[in-house]
């Protein structure tokens, strides 16, 4: 992929302008220059953000393995792929080559048919951050299955209800999974979550933890035994262009999470393109994101992207502090690290510590460091530049979304000058606007307002799996001919964005995108609460952390707050995670409301970040004496 990199500020602008004047000849370009394809486009672009449909490479034929994995065989065969490092650090780290890798998926493949999934298929992949996470997304790609991975930190009731939505036929599954010093039985939460799930036939599981697990007959069978059966040989199923790819779920402000399905020829592109550029990346790096694969970042900069360019991606099985503070910094010195990729909380979490941890390691391979998941605030920006990146690692501030499929809006290392905080100017083929509320676009520099993107870019989620109205309900309803990301930014005076955070019910924490409405639901069903609202606030490390207020039934006014208090975030823990609990619980005797029974989580949320001389006029609420009690009540 040789004339992929943007090399400069100047030639920044030459593509950026062609992107945009005329995007269909720059993606064919990108796509026919990169690519294997089995049979070439008729169009480009077709698209109507009205309806909305949006379809790239229309009637081209591919399989994104075939690009992943086959092509480098020939010329890299013996080059690592994925690079997986275990949580313990005594245990030795796997090095996974592109050939072994078409061998691994290859079986795994095979496994797959042998079990009665076909093309169209939908597999849920519940695992650990292991190799077979990786081999079973590729492997579900191959034979034209689409996958669906629910990260392994969500609880039996979050992964029935994405298992029945998309209608899964099989789960892929560990007897359990190490974090830190502690293991976690995935299979037994697999096994609650099947309780209401009828659409699975079958249930593979591989080996991580050894532990005793209940395999039910007829159902469950290990992995491991079936994939030594396995020929190393599959033909990869050809695909369409516009054929599903992965189903991947996202937090929504209201309701059931949403399935946001990504398709193949698009995202493949997309991916590969912006993970080049984004990231510098050149033949030998060692590139490394820690994110889990359970999220979008894991899709298209663990796998996808980095594999579609040949590279050596890292796997990381354990977390930041284990066996202490400097485990992220002893794997860079390690293994050479070149790229590194990690969220804002990570950032804030080993900021808190003594720098020793950092100080102790040798860092000088970095050439990129970069941060996803949330705006990083300008503390953790300076400590992350300063500490890690050496003050010469550009550190690339990167904004997208699950249903944008890849990044939208980063500086470009060595090109674009960084400004802490800003995610500075959109990617070439990313059109961004700021609109108003009324629905007009702002225009000029130093303004802010609500983002949103007038054209279509290759990784645009396609719809919500099995709910198309919601799709456009949600993202194409609120400004005309307009994708609107959710998200506030303001543009400076050198026309740089900056992302302000979410306008909707959507809270990141630790990067995670949390709807309220479904924390709310499950506090509701608690006996003793009559009502509740979810607010964010902000955190040192996670960014926000939640803040509940919660009014009891009088069943439930004498109960102890304290005990309480556990029970509700237990009622969290079952019904989404543990990501979700709720870092303040405040009992109120009612929620402030609009006079149509609206409740003002505004209100509410600049009660839970101290901001309660700034509330506006409150004399219109049904209740306004209940914001005064809330107020005095708040410890």
């Amino acid at each position: 992929m040789s004339n992929y990199h943007i090399k400069h500020l100047e030639e920044y602008f030459k593509v950026y302008r062609k992107s945009v004047r005329e995007p269909e000849n720059f993606w064919g370009e990108i796509a026919e220059e990169h690519f294997v394809w089995r049979k070439h486009w008729d169009k480009v672009l077709s698209w109507d953000f009205k309806k909305p449909e949006i379809k790239w490479y229309e009637g081209a034929k591919l399989n994104i393995t075939e690009n992943c994995i086959d092509r480098h065989l020939f010329t890299n065969g013996d080059k690592t792929a994925i690079l997986f490092e275990p949580n313990d650090p005594n245990e030795a780290a796997e090095h996974i080559s592109y050939k072994e890798l078409y061998q691994r998926v290859n079986q795994f493949a095979n496994v797959l048919k042998d079990n009665g999934i076909s093309k169209g298929d939908r597999v849920c992949i519940y695992l650990p951050m292991i190799p077979e996470l990786a081999i079973s997304l590729l492997a579900c790609a191959r034979i034209g299955a689409i996958h669906s991975v629910v990260f392994a930190g969500f609880s039996a009731t979050a992964l029935s209800t994405r298992i029945n939505d998309s209608e899964c036929k099989m789960v892929i599954t560990s007897d359990g999974s190490f974090r830190g010093a502690k293991t976690i039985d995935l299979k037994g939460i697999v096994d609650e979550a099947l309780e209401s799930t009828p659409c699975v036939e079958s249930v593979l599981v591989a080996k991580r933890i050894n532990s005793n697990v209940n395999m039910k007959e007829g159902r469950d069978q290990w992995l491991q035994a079936l994939l030594d059966k396995a020929s190393t040989e599959c033909a990869p199923e050809i695909m369409d262009a516009e054929d599903p790819l992965f189903i991947l779920y996202t937090s929504g402000s209201t309701g059931k999470p949403k399935g946001m399905v990504h398709t193949t020829g698009g995202y493949m592109v997309y991916t590969a393109y912006t993970f080049k550029n984004v990231f510098n990346y050149r033949h030998n790096d060692v590139y490394w994101c820690t994110a889990d694969i359970g999220w979008i970042t894991g899709h298209s900069y663990i796998v996808y992207g980095p594999l579609a360019n040949g590279a050596t991606t890292v796997m990381f099985e354990g977390v930041p502090n284990y066996p202490d503070y400097g485990r992220f910094w002893e794997i860079v010195e390690k293994h050479k690290i070149t790229q590194f990729y990690t969220a804002p909380t990570a950032i804030r979490a080993l900021a808190k510590e003594n720098l020793d941890h950092v100080d102790r390691y040798d860092l000088s391979s970095l050439k990129v460091i970069g941060s996803v998941g949330e705006p990083i605030n300008e503390e953790a920006w300076h400590w992350y530049n300063d500490n890690v990146g050496k003050k010469n690692s550009p550190l690339v501030d990167t904004w997208w979304q699950t249903e944008t499929g890849g990044i939208m809006l980063s500086p470009i290392p060595y090109v674009t000058p960084t400004i802490p905080t800003y995610a500075t100017l959109p990617l070439p083929g990313v059109q961004p606007c700021l609109m108003d509320e009324k629905g007009n676009e702002i225009e000029g520099k130093q303004v802010d307002g609500r983002l949103c993107i007038k054209y279509p870019w290759p990784s645009i989620a396609r719809t919500i799996w099995g709910d198309h109205q919601r799709y456009k309900d949600t993202y194409f309803s609120a400004y005309e001919n307009l994708y609107f990301t959710g998200d506030g930014a303001l543009r400076d005076t050198v026309g740089y964005y900056r992302i302000t955070g979410r306008v909707d019910d959507v809270i990141i924490v630790s990067g995670h995108n949390l709807g309220t409405a479904p924390i709310e639901d499950a506090i509701n069903e608690h006996p003793a609460v009559a009502e509740s609202a979810i607010v964010g606030f902000p955190h040192d490390v996670k960014g926000n952390a939640l803040y509940g207020y919660v009014t009891l039934k009088e069943s439930g006014e004498g109960r102890d707050h304290d005990n309480l208090r556990k029970e509700i975030n237990q009622i969290i823990t079952e019904h989404i995670g543990p990501i979700a609990k709720l870092d303040k619980i405040q009992f109120t005797s009612g929620l402030p409301k609009t006079r149509s029974g609206k409740i003002m989580r505004r209100i509410l949320r600049k009660i839970a970040c101290n901001e309660i001389d700034n509330l506006g006029d409150i004399s219109t609420l049904l209740n306004p004496e209940v914001v005064e009690e809330i107020i005095n009540t708040k410890k």
